[in-house]
């Protein structure tokens, strides 16, 4: 059967199967790769601001202005700064992301009118521009909710952009996941996503597992997303990352999913998705990420030498050297890449800025992409 038609009941049966059926899920998905090569992109984390309109039950993120005090945004020179001292290691993505619509809080907003912005997108735009003029680095921006006339000033700077879908279901909406989260309507998500895609922007979104959906949400999330891929062709990778419990959230008792059952998604992912990349954060599953290689996954995303995962502070990064013998132990090779996948490396979707930079980072490290 080819699985670009599959039905939600037939992708659910995949996410329900038992025993021996399990490696056998893996082996199919397995055979949809093109080589055995898992990528990475070594990044620095840049959060502009923790400050966020949503409060999602799983989240450590999100700051109250109070909390933050003068450090409520992050001034250029400061990035900048951190920008020249990611150089040093050798990285290529500049990660960018601040909490959604952050401007609507009155703190930050008073804060861009002194430096003169008018909103966090108009701020964002400019510190890409800075990091494209006075750095090395690729941006990579995850602005949350924005508009189609906001993606496309930012394409303009940006090698690639994100947002994760989480779930396409609006009844999460109405669980502890979701229900302080205007940002979180699925159809907003959605919006921006397929608005990237109509703008020819090279985009990475995903799900979250975990968080109260049931296997029929989840089944139906991947379909939406092939939906959206089949019409525009812009999603390089695809997240599958997993609800982790932390002290303090409002979740913090809620129960983390198995690792069959993240297995399982990742595998069906990479059926229903053999041109995108499938990856899964390997510092929320030290101990398991070699199973998900197996699977299917064949990204571990974006590595930071230099900076924590301020989405997932109690989780640091693995070392590079140890990923790589993470991924040579289970049979497969690792190879760095930039934010922008090869494929999306093209005047259709980068804007000549970004595709200037990136033959000059090509010289500079001798990449081969």
């Amino acid at each position: 059967m080819n699985l670009f038609k599959f039905s939600k009941n037939e992708i659910v049966e995949l996410l329900s199967s038992k025993s021996s059926a399990i490696l056998d899920l893996m082996i199919s998905a397995n055979s949809k790769r093109d080589n055995t090569i898992i990528t990475f992109s070594k990044n620095i984390f840049i959060p502009l601001t923790e400050v966020c309109r949503n409060t999602c039950g799983y989240c450590t993120f999100r700051k109250d202005p109070k909390e933050l005090g003068k450090q409520i945004l992050m001034f250029p020179e400061d990035i900048i700064s951190n920008l020249k001292k990611s150089e040093k290691y050798g990285c290529k993505e500049a990660l960018f992301t601040f909490g959604e619509r952050s401007d609507q809080i009155k703190d930050i907003r008073n804060i861009l009118e002194k430096i003169g912005f008018e909103n966090m997108s108009e701020y964002l735009y400019y510190i890409c521009e800075e990091t494209l003029k006075s750095t090395d680095l690729l941006p990579h921006s995850n602005p949350g909710i924005v508009s189609k006339k906001e993606l496309k000033m930012l394409k303009e700077v940006n090698a690639s952009m994100g947002l994760m879908l989480e779930n396409s279901s609006p009844r999460l909406m109405q669980t502890e996941a979701h229900i302080n989260s205007p940002g979180k309507n699925p159809w907003l998500r959605t919006q921006t996503i397929e608005n990237a895609g109509r703008l020819k922007i090279p985009f990475t979104t995903g799900l979250l597992i975990g968080i109260g959906e049931t296997l029929e949400e989840r089944a139906q999330s991947l379909l939406e997303l092939r939906r959206i891929q089949n019409k525009y062709g812009h999603i390089q990778e695809i997240i599958i990352q997993n609800f982790r419990s932390k002290p303090g959230i409002p979740m913090e008792s809620h129960p983390e999913p198995s690792l069959m059952a993240v297995l399982k998604t990742v595998a069906v992912a990479k059926l229903i998705f053999p041109d995108v990349s499938i990856q899964v954060p390997p510092n929320l599953n030290k101990e398991t990420s070699q199973m998900f290689l197996l699977a299917g996954a064949d990204d571990w995303g974006g590595i930071s030498p230099l900076s924590k995962d301020y989405v997932n502070p109690e989780a640091p990064w693995p070392e590079i050297n140890e990923l790589k013998r993470l991924t040579y132990d289970t049979g497969f090779s690792m190879r760095e890449r930039l934010p922008v996948y090869p494929e999306y490396i093209n005047s259709k979707f980068l804007s000549t800025n970004i595709l200037e930079k990136i033959e000059k980072i090509k010289l500079k490290y001798k990449m081969n992409i």
